[in-house]
């Protein structure tokens, strides 16, 4: 029997975030990660350019016999899910900015969402605020930069905790209370987010989220592979630096993966 994969796509590293959290869901699934660094970051990209990069990354992926795809990026999510959707017969499970949770548990009225600016500009995020948000205040920043950061593995580096700083520091004093993530390459930044914010504030990351969402799509679909299964394989794709994504890797408590060079 075939065993059909879940794709994960990110711009990059960060979507890694996304995948671990799936493999804990989702144990007995195999996956096929396709992380875009060679052309990372995407979050100050056109929607044009994201969609063309995006349209060859998921024809790659529906060859390779993906049974869903998770779009493991904000920036991605917000430039092109709904075309997706439309344009390929598999399912897509895409970002959600976690502003609903934050706004539900806020005992300040308070929240604060960091992003990237495509993140921000898109549909997805503006409905979510709309949707769970009108009585609470949102307080927004772009944190260009930290993309880069993760990319390069820099975590915790005095560059990195300014980096930080400069962008937390401005919503801390505005009595915040939660912070979304709002990309899937901070939560690699968490350790060093906690630092700046200290227990007085939840961090929210919307990775549960989707594996839930994307356990829901697959049993809908009779697409889950049997519970009990043995553990599936993990195969992953990068445009950028093999060394960088088996390192990221193996930060996460992930040796022995395969990693794979691809050009498209």
């Amino acid at each position: 029997m075939i065993v059909r994969p879940i794709g994960v796509v990110d711009s990059g590293l960060g979507g890694l975030s996304v995948w671990q959290t799936l493999v804990r869901h989702l144990p007995e699934e195999s996956y096929l990660y396709f992380g875009d660094s060679g052309y990372c970051p995407y979050g100050s990209r056109t929607v044009d350019d994201i969609l063309r990069r995006v349209t060859r990354i998921v024809d790659f992926l529906v060859e390779k016999e993906c049974k869903i795809v998770v779009v493991a990026c904000n920036a991605i999510t917000a430039a092109s899910i709904d075309v997706l959707r439309k344009n390929y017969p598999v399912p897509f499970v895409g970002m959600e900015p976690a502003i609903k949770p934050a706004s539900i548990h806020t005992r300040t009225g308070v929240v604060g969402v960091l992003a990237t600016e495509r993140t921000l500009k898109g549909k997805p995020f503006s409905d979510t605020r709309s949707k769970y948000a009108a009585n609470v205040q949102v307080i927004e920043k772009a944190a260009n930069g930290l993309v880069e950061k993760v990319e390069s593995l820099d975590f915790d580096s005095d560059s990195t905790m300014q980096l930080l700083n400069r962008y937390i520091q401005p919503m801390l004093a505005e009595n915040i209370d939660h912070l979304v993530l709002g990309c899937t390459h901070y939560p690699f930044l968490q350790a060093s987010i906690r630092k700046i914010v200290g227990d007085g504030v939840t961090v929210v990351n919307p990775a549960p989220a989707v594996a839930q969402r994307t356990s829901v799509v697959l049993g809908e679909r009779k697409l889950r592979h049997a519970t009990g299964e043995p553990a599936g394989r993990s195969i992953f794709y990068t445009t950028g630096d093999t060394e960088k994504m088996k390192h990221m890797l193996l930060s996460i408590e992930a040796a022995d993966c395969e990693v794979l060079p691809i050009s498209l």
